[in-house]
């Protein structure tokens, strides 16, 4: 049921629980990769090879904190398990149990990411006891030339795949796509990929940290090291179909695009330049990533900022409110409950 619709009255057992957009400390992670364009989205980095922001997570110890309103300094953890029909929504609840199924990310790529590939569901179950991994990026910046890999380039199998890894050529069958500001990309399970340097980029995928890699461009860290490969691991979790990842859409002002529809979310694009109005159900809870400008999110009329580099968490209880402002902002919930 899609959340985006009239009102439901469902706010049974809330009156304890106080709604508002909530806003979290980013948890950064330094990346062999890592760059400093994080800055740009107004993060404070230490070092320049900071390559992630978590935004919003509850994976393991990587757990973000309130910064705003009466639940600052409280952990994601915390809330849910005091609130978790609130936070969550009755049926994510019901489906997902108190944890937050989904984890937000900013990444800045200032040089390739390794070749790898995420599980599936019922592969990390078996062996990681974790969700599996289905994501998308949506680019927020890009250098001139810069590339991803996304799949294989024609049908391939583990027999080819394994004598080009051998033989140090496996980009030479993996399809590339030069990309841009605005572009979209769905990455299923199984899909193998990386995300080339000069990229920064918006991530929204399943709570999980399982990744195989399988080829790491031969490079060292600097005690002359190489990282981990999982090449065992990913033989059977490969999909060797081509893939047609790229999403196309048209921008639409004041309106929500639907760029991604699957299982485990879904994300729409407004491009605000005036005022959107909000009503949904209780089911679910929203979350907002501003890519661009600045908007407020007004309730009741109080109104919250968000800004570029920022990402918000409605609460499911919240279910009427409004965006003003001129801005982008990815919109991402569960459809498919």
């Amino acid at each position: 049921m899609n959340p985006i619709k009239e009102h439901i009255n469902n706010q049974s057992n809330t009156t304890a629980f106080k709604s508002y957009p909530i806003h979290f400390k980013p948890i950064l992670k330094e990346r062999i990769w890592g760059g400093n364009k994080l800055q740009s989205l107004g993060k404070e980095l230490s070092k320049d090879n900071i390559g992630e922001s978590w935004e919003i997570s509850m994976i393991d110890t990587d757990v973000n904190i309130v910064t705003n309103g009466i639940y600052k300094e409280k952990s994601l953890a915390e809330l849910i398990n005091l609130y978790p029909n609130e936070i969550l929504g009755s049926k994510v609840y019901q489906k997902y149990g108190k944890q937050f199924p989904l984890l937000f990310k900013f990444l800045d790529a200032k040089t390739d990411l390794s070749i790898q590939l995420h599980p599936n569901d019922e592969l990390a179950k078996k062996r990681h006891n974790s969700f599996g991994k289905t994501e998308m990026w949506y680019v927020m910046q890009a250098d001139e030339n810069s590339r991803i890999i996304l799949g294989f380039k024609n049908e391939s199998s583990p027999e080819e795949y394994l004598d080009h890894l051998k033989n140090k050529t496996l980009p030479s069958v993996l399809q590339e796509y030069y990309v841009k500001k605005g572009d979209v990309f769905f990455i299923e399970t199984g899909t193998i990929h990386a995300i080339g340097g000069g990229i920064l980029l918006a991530e929204i995928q399943q709570t999980s940290d399982i990744t195989y890699r399988v080829y790491d461009w031969d490079r060292v860290d600097d005690n002359g090291n190489e990282r981990e490969l999982h090449v065992d691991l990913a033989l059977d979790a490969i999909d060797y179909h081509k893939k047609d990842p790229k999403i196309e859409y048209v921008k639409q002002e004041d309106q929500s695009v639907k760029l991604v529809d699957c299982p485990y979310f879904t994300t729409n694009i407004i491009s605000l330049a005036s005022t959107y109005k909000i009503s949904k159900n209780s089911d679910c809870f929203l979350v907002y990533i501003c890519t661009e400008g600045n908007a407020q999110l007004i309730v009741n009329n109080t109104s919250f900022e968000i800004k570029q580099g920022e990402t918000v968490l409605i609460p499911a209880q919240l279910t009427s409110f409004a965006l003003s402002g001129n801005a982008t902002l990815l919109e991402v919930f569960i459809n498919k409950l």
